[in-house]
């Protein structure tokens, strides 16, 4: 029995140093910029004749409550997240469960499947912005082509069609993601439980719901944490795309944290943006593994 304690002492001995290097690099690219982030947000810049931090408290966070403009721009990210969190996870699911079957040359499809995801960001969203362009893009070509309009449309200079654009965008690119997440929870079901509930004369869709959705649940959850962090902190794609504009009907939180502190040099704002931006994201993934520990208990 002492023995036994004794290894068990030195294995977690051991794990701990393996575990520091991590929590190092942790502790230099995560905990101590959000740490000064939130230091900062107490101070004012007093852009006189040279750049000089007061000490404001809460004032930045009162200034963020009338803030038009972050409030427009958290509606954007709350519209281009859940509008595109909603269709990759329908298409993802769809995809998932064909690449789950069983048919020839399977292993090609599937990492054909995933250069999508591979693609750098920005340079995706520079072709994107081409095949939107109103003159010589792709989209109104073939729409002209097959007679649906009969002169170019302006899909990048107007609110609506310029969130579409964005969207679209973003559903090519990250549903293969989500498709993989799934396709690995999909593996892990025993094909004996598809049988079993088909002998009892259920339907392939009644096997969906009662088999595969509640078991796949887990996997679901992980999928949309993960594009929900990356969505709402979506940047190099709108940037490169619109811009923010027309007129900041693209303008996601990310863009005006980047205008306050980049070009309005104002930083104490744009770090208290930063904070409760963050903020957001705690108390989402919070609940997400709120539900998960529910799931795995019942």
């Amino acid at each position: 029995m002492r023995l036994s304690t004794n290894n068990y002492n030195q294995e977690k001995y051991i794990g701990w140093w393996l575990i520091i290097p991590a929590l190092i690099i942790l502790t230099l690219v995560f905990i101590y910029p959000i740490t000064r982030a939130f230091w900062m947000s107490f101070f004012q810049q007093n852009l006189g004749t040279e750049l000089e931090s007061i000490f404001a408290g809460f004032s930045n966070y009162s200034r963020l409550l009338g803030d038009g403009r972050f409030w427009q721009s958290l509606r954007n990210t709350t519209i281009f997240t859940a509008v595109s969190l909603t269709l990759e996870l329908i298409l993802g699911m769809v995809f998932a469960l064909i690449l789950n079957q069983a048919f020839f040359a399977r292993g090609i499809v599937r990492t054909t499947a995933l250069i999508p995801w591979a693609l750098p960001t920005a340079i995706m969203g520079l072709a994107w912005a081409w095949i939107f362009n109103d003159q010589y893009g792709i989209v109104n070509d073939i729409l002209m082509r097959l007679g649906f309009i009969s002169e170019n449309i302006n899909w990048l200079g107007e609110p609506n069609r310029a969130m579409l654009s964005l969207i679209v965008a973003d559903v090519w690119k990250t549903t293969p993601f989500i498709a993989i997440i799934l396709l690995a929870g999909l593996q892990s079901i025993p094909s004996d439980l598809y049988e079993a509930h088909q002998m009892d004369g259920a339907s392939p869709w009644q096997s969906f719901w009662q088999i595969t959705i509640p078991l796949l649940t887990p996997q679901i959850l992980i999928a949309l944490l993960f594009r929900f962090a990356q969505s709402f902190g979506v940047f190099d794609l709108v940037q490169v795309m619109t811009g923010g504009g027309p007129a900041g009907s693209t303008e996601m939180v990310a863009i005006y944290i980047y205008a306050t502190v980049r070009r309005y040099l104002d930083f104490g704002y744009g770090a208290s943006l930063v904070v409760v931006t963050f903020l957001l994201l705690i108390l989402v993934v919070a609940l997400t593994f709120f539900l998960i520990s529910k799931l795995q208990k019942n």
